[in-house]
């Protein structure tokens, strides 16, 4: 019998004898236990879990880099190759440090394996490549990963050969004993470790064997390369082996001896057929939700009815060790069964495979269970993310079912109950903003009594210098920027400012002018959840916080603010914040004012204000300069090692402290060769930033600005207290000294002149 040997990617076909295969089993299971007892317990045991994390049969094992099958999968982008996965494919998918380890375990046995009764398996191939060739190469690559791709090269066939003779090797009768694991080993890192190191033990000694003898030079065959390709071939032949007798139940041991209590994890559930499961199954059965309208107990666990058809919903899940303390506010349908678990570690189950920390999840034993089942924005479940629930799973006799909140309109449907009659909540006006390009991150402002240019000046634009929507986000994105801009619309009476991705309208600058004739408001927020509701009016702050719970707001803005529960974050706060925004305005942006504003495509960009300048904050008990006044519970901020110590500078004359500020600027300037700038020598000189100067100084702060530090030294030094211009301008003046900073400080320290007694 001569089974046929494929090169790969379509190649042809070679037939090696089975008496040639028989004369390379002798010196393969010769080698065997010299290779076995090399290879290390913890990376051996990593590829002895391959085909149980890649069939999805395993629990998060503690220290292992390849217990989760996206890790162990053949890496996304590789190149394509027809036919089966390669040799190269396979050692790339393992974890970098993985093939590392077992590099340097092996490097010297594999020099050391005498494989001299090996068949000659030249014939097998055709003519080696001659001439020059080119192997692409990352940095950092390892040395494993390009020895395979030039054995690939410059002997087309052998690599691949030499996975099929180790598949045909591994059910020889005199390899197959030695790969079996021994019935006295029963702990799972054991079976494990002993699995891989002999299908990898297999692949050392085949690699070494074959490419010794197929006509390739000494240099091509180093240890690197020939562990390179038994490490890919022990990845293929471990991908295919059952694994070994004893494994699920050492595994499932395993698992409950690190389970350990509470444990809370979030995800979302792959939805089919309005539901998903909680459950030991794989699949979620079809049931009826008339009892409760939300939650049906099956056999190893439950299936819960979601108001979305098709998609995913957000869940969070806890296994307690205990009943939860009390029942939960703020969920439109709560209910809790009981359910058996016939083993235990039940996954949440959907229409296709989950994220693997939602798999195998509850306590790994059989027994009794209570779940609690809550969920809310099933009525609104065509409206995005809306839709939520959470699992609360613990140990305990089996219960009546009980029914703690039933208020959604679904669940009355389903229970066959006249739906309640709910009033709409305000902020749905605002749904529409979930689907929008404003949906992640934005700041919407509403300004009443200005122009559109009124506006683009209050924000910090030039009215006549339109630009394209389109081209301004391509120059950011290309440049990898958040350099300011904004759109508006007048839409009569009121004025909107849309920035995409922007926050300019949130500060207290712009909305100071711009409501200086009449009233702004501003909603921020972002991809981190951090958000901004601010009102101004007649060029007045009267309200800018991080909205949440009740705020407390003087009486023009509260009536704004009524019935909006910004404690309920899953409702909205950038809808519920729009709300307030067009109460207080008396105007909103709607979806077709959006879409008005990118069918325009025009935008302004914004030279941003600079930082605002803030007093010392000096530390309470310590004598304090005539012009400054100790806060109540706010401590000093550490200043940069070396600057003037603000102990030092209390007491000093303002004229003095003034003069060390500008000195330190003009230092600065100096530093950077910007000594003759006509608009910073006139600065220096008027000791305040002249109009030209401190529109150069916005311009500094964007990506492309210059001299950023020299134009914040500058405006620091104007800082209306002394102390705080002092200390603020060296530590700008340092950054634009550079190499010379700390010949700065230096001098900075020397003009310092103490008081007598100091």
């Amino acid at each position: 019998m001569c089974p046929p040997v494929r090169e790969g990617g379509g190649a042809r076909v070679i037939e090696v004898p089975d008496a040639v295969l028989a004369e390379l089993s002798g010196p393969v299971a010769a080698a065997l236990p010299l290779i076995v007892a090399r290879i290390p317990t913890r990376p051996a045991a990593e590829l002895g879990r391959l085909r149980a994390v890649e069939d999805g049969d395993t629990w998060p094992i503690r220290g292992s880099s390849v217990a989760h099958p996206a890790v162990a999968r053949f890496r996304p982008g590789a190149p394509a190759r027809s036919g089966d996965p390669s040799v190269r494919d396979a050692l790339g998918s393992l974890p970098p440090l993985l093939t590392e380890r077992l590099l340097g375990a092996l490097e010297l046995t594999v020099a050391e394996l005498d494989l001299a009764d090996a068949p000659d398996l030249t014939g097998f191939l055709g003519e080696p490549v001659t001439g020059s060739f080119g192997v692409a190469s990352v940095s950092g690559q390892s040395e494993a990963v390009t020895g395979v791709a030039v054995l690939e090269q410059i002997r087309p066939g052998a690599v691949p050969l030499v996975a099929a003779l180790a598949r045909r090797l591994a059910s020889h009768s005199r390899v197959a004993p030695l790969l079996t694991v021994a019935p006295g080993i029963t702990d799972e890192r054991d079976i494990a470790a002993a699995h891989g190191a002999a299908q990898l033990a297999l692949a050392v000694a085949t690699a070494a064997a074959v490419l010794r003898r197929v006509g390739i030079r000494a240099w091509a065959t180093e240890p690197p390369a020939v562990l390179g390709v038994a490490i890919g071939t022990a990845v293929l032949l471990l991908r295919e082996s059952p694994m070994p007798a004893g494994y699920a139940a050492a595994l499932l041991d395993r698992a409950r001896a690190e389970y350990l209590l509470p444990r809370h994890c979030s995800g979302s559930a792959p939805v089919a057929g309005h539901r998903f499961a909680l459950s030991e199954g794989a699949a979620v059965p079809e049931v009826d939700f008339g009892g409760n309208g939300l939650v049906a107990v099956v056999p190893g666990g439950a299936v819960i009815r979601t108001g979305v058809r098709t998609g995913h919903v957000r869940i969070t899940l806890s296994i307690l060790d205990g009943p939860p303390p009390d029942v939960a506010t703020g969920w439109e349908e709560i209910v809790e069964v009981s359910w058996r678990a016939a083993v235990g570690a039940a996954s949440v189950v959907g229409s296709h495979a989950v994220e693997p920390h939602l798999r195998r999840v509850t306590p790994p034993w059989p027994g009794d269970y209570r779940l609690r089942v809550h969920a809310r924005g099933r009525d609104d479940a065509d409206e995005g993310d809306t839709e939520h629930y959470e699992l609360v799973v613990w140990q305990a006799p089996a219960g009546p079912e009980i029914v703690y909140a039933r208020t959604d309109r679904l669940g009355h449907r389903l229970r066959g109950e006249p739906e309640p009659a709910r009033p709409e909540r305000p902020e749905t006006a605002y749904r529409w903003l979930r689907r929008s390009a404003l949906g992640e991150a934005a700041t919407v402002t509403v300004v009443t009594g200005a122009s559109a240019a009124d506006v683009l000046r209050a924000f910090g634009a030039e009215p006549a210098r339109p630009e394209s929507m389109r081209a301004i986000s391509e120059d950011l994105m290309r440049r990898q920027s958040i350099d300011p801009w904004v759109a508006v619309l007048d839409v009569g009476g009121a004025v909107l400012a849309v920035e995409y991705n922007g926050w300019q309208g949130s500060t207290a600058s712009v909305l100071t002018r711009a409501s200086a004739g009449g009233r702004a408001a501003s909603m921020f927020w972002n991809v981190n959840a951090v958000t901004r509701l601010s009102f101004a009016e007649r060029g007045e702050v009267l309200l800018s916080v991080e909205p949440f719970g009740d705020l407390d707001a003087p009486p023009s803005v509260a009536a704004a603010l009524a019935g909006l529960d910004f404690a309920d974050h899953h409702r909205g706060k950038p809808m519920m914040g729009l709300v307030a925004v067009q109460r207080f305005t008396g105007h909103g942006l709607t979806a077709e004012d959006l879409a008005r504003i990118e069918a325009a495509d025009i935008g302004f960009r914004i030279v941003p204000d600079l930082p605002a300048l803030h007093p010392r904050r000096p530390r309470l008990g310590r004598p304090l300069g005539p012009a400054v006044k100790a806060p109540t519970g706010l401590p000093e901020p550490e200043l940069p090692t070396g600057l003037p110590e603000p102990e030092l500078l209390t007491g000093l004359p303002e004229p003095e402290l003034r003069d060390l500020a500008w000195w330190a600027a003009a230092a600065a300037a100096r530093y950077a060769g910007l000594g003759d700038d006509p608009d910073i020598a006139a600065s220096v000189a008027a000791r305040a930033l002249t109009p030209p100067a401190h529109l150069r100084a916005r311009r500094s702060q964007l990506d492309d600005g210059e001299h950023r530090w020299v134009w914040l030294a500058l405006h620091r030094a104007t800082n209306p207290d002394p102390v705080a211009a002092v200390t603020d301008t060296v530590d700008a003046a340092r950054h634009a000294a550079g190499p010379h900073a700390a010949n700065l400080v230096a001098d900075a320290q020397a003009r310092i002149v103490r008081p007598a007694g100091r």
